[in-house]
């Protein structure tokens, strides 16, 4: 057996990063402790405002597997998600979102795949909305930044469902349901804390690959995920951090084999992107 390698018995630690969740992280903590397969709870709170820490304090003093990091501001997902990393020592991690609605086998479901995979593997769930349609973002793949300064196209990254595998090769997959062996979240160096707020998971998926791993969605997973329920209230916020990820993961993976006319094009076409987005957003 491979460092990267765990049991398919082994417990899963579950981490939620949470930011004004009260609508949605009771239902995600009482899932979650009805859970196969969980032996930790790890609840990272970003500064909420709202009713979540007592939500979570509640569930803590009734279940020992669920503790509580309650950071004094809000230091970004990234950050989030690696403290959990660290209060837990179960061989394999869940991050789920607190909008995700997981039914009591679906992380046993997906530990068992990862497993058969000899654990070297990041693998997501079919994510669906309320209304049972399907998350686009669950299946993407790379961004490829000077094919989309060429081709509007090139600017959807979601993947067609094949519901013809159980387990489906894609290059990325959600942050919002992840499932992977603490050995391999180590190796890669757990997320990159350079990111505030999106496109961390790009950015995991992509150096997982590159370690070795494969990364999958459980198309025999099926994950309520409802959607955007901490950034409603906050799009100008989203969406700079959006932008800067973006610019981050094209600094990291793809200008070093861009010319500097290249580089200076996908600069401006983020940012004049931005204000855009944020129009929409409000909108919304």
């Amino acid at each position: 057996m491979t460092h990267d390698r765990a049991s398919t018995t082994g417990g899963i630690a579950a981490v939620v990063v949470s930011y004004n969740s009260a609508s949605t992280i009771d239902d995600c903590l009482a899932r979650l402790r009805a859970a196969d397969g969980v032996t930790e709870i790890r609840v990272v709170d970003n500064h909420s405002r709202d009713a979540t820490v007592a939500l979570v304090q509640r569930h803590a003093s009734a279940d020992a597997r669920v503790r509580f990091i309650a950071n004094p501001d809000n230091p970004g997902f990234s950050v989030a998600c690696n403290q959990g990393v660290d209060a837990s020592e179960a061989p394999w991690l869940a991050f789920v979102n607190p909008d995700c609605l997981p039914e009591a086998d679906a992380l046993a479901r997906l530990r068992a795949h990862a497993a058969a995979h000899d654990g070297l593997v990041l693998l997501g769930g079919d994510l669906v909305d309320e209304a049972g349609v399907r998350d686009g973002a669950a299946r993407r793949r790379d961004p490829d930044f000077g094919a989309m300064l060429r081709s509007a196209a090139a600017r959807q990254l979601d993947l067609p469902v094949d519901d013809g595998v159980a387990l489906q090769d894609v290059d990325a997959i959600s942050g919002a349901l992840m499932l992977m062996p603490r050995a391999l979240f180590q190796r890669i160096g757990g997320f990159d804390t350079g990111y505030r707020l999106h496109a961390e998971d790009l950015d995991l998926c992509r150096r997982a690959r590159e370690a070795g791993a494969a990364v999958l969605v459980a198309n025999d997973v099926r994950v309520v995920h409802v959607r955007g329920v901490s950034s409603r209230s906050r799009p100008l916020f989203v969406e700079w951090h959006k932008h800067r990820g973006l610019w981050r993961y094209f600094r990291r993976f793809e200008a070093p084999r861009r010319s500097m006319l290249q580089r200076g094009a996908v600069w401006a076409a983020i940012w004049m992107r931005f204000p855009l987005a944020v129009f929409r957003q409000a909108l919304r």
